[in-house]
C-alpha cells in the first residue's frame, strides 16, 4: 500500500508500507545506465549505435583518447558509455535496457540494417495486469552485448 502526502511546503512524499513498517521513498528515479565497452573501436560502435543510429543527444564527453566515456540523453535518463571494460561479461542481473520509442518496427528496421543481431521481430504484447498494459516490443543485441528493447505503449 501506498501513502502520499503533502507537506507544509506543498511537496509530495511517498511512504511505502513494508512489513508494517514506514519508509520514505528517497530516490527520485534512475540517473543514468552505463555500458561498458571493450577498447576504443568496440566504444564508437557503441556511441554510433545510441547516437548515430537512434539520434540521442551526447550531454557530455570526457576521458582521453584511450579511454573516452560519453554520456548520452536518452529521454528519460541518461546512458553512459565508457571504453574501461577488460571483458565482456554475460547479462548478468540486467535483464534488458528498454528504450521508449514511437516506432518499434523502424528502430528495429534500423538495427537490422545496421547489421545487429534481432532477437524479437516486432509484435504486439499485453501484460496480464490490472489494468491491461498493452505495448508493441522488439529486441536486438546492441554493440557490446546488451539486450535492447524497443518498447511502444498502445
Amino acid at each position: 500500500m501506498t501513502v502520499i502526502c503533502y507537506n507544509e511546503a506543498n511537496k509530495i512524499n511517498v511512504y511505502d508500507h513494508i512489513g508494517g513498517t514506514v519508509m520514505k521513498r528517497l530516490t527520485k528515479g534512475i540517473h543514468h545506465i552505463a555500458l561498458k565497452a571493450v577498447g576504443v573501436e568496440n566504444f564508437k560502435k557503441t556511441v554510433d549505435f545510441y547516437h548515430g543510429l537512434y539520434g540521442m543527444e551526447i550531454v557530455r564527453e570526457w576521458g582521453t583518447p584511450d579511454a573516452p566515456g560519453i554520456m548520452l540523453d536518452t529521454g528519460a535518463g541518461i546512458l553512459e558509455i565508457t571504453a574501461m571494460a577488460t571483458d565482456r561479461p554475460g547479462q548478468g542481473a540486467l535483464r534488458h535496457l528498454a528504450l521508449e520509442v514511437d516506432s518499434v518496427d523502424e528502430c528495429i528496421e534500423i538495427a537490422r540494417a545496421a547489421g545487429y543481431e534481432i532477437t524479437i521481430e516486432p509484435k504486439d504484447i499485453c501484460f496480464n495486469s490490472v489494468p491491461p498494459f498493452p505495448a508493441r516490443i522488439g529486441f536486438c543485441i546492441g554493440p557490446v552485448g546488451e539486450e535492447v528493447e524497443f518498447f511502444a505503449l498502445r
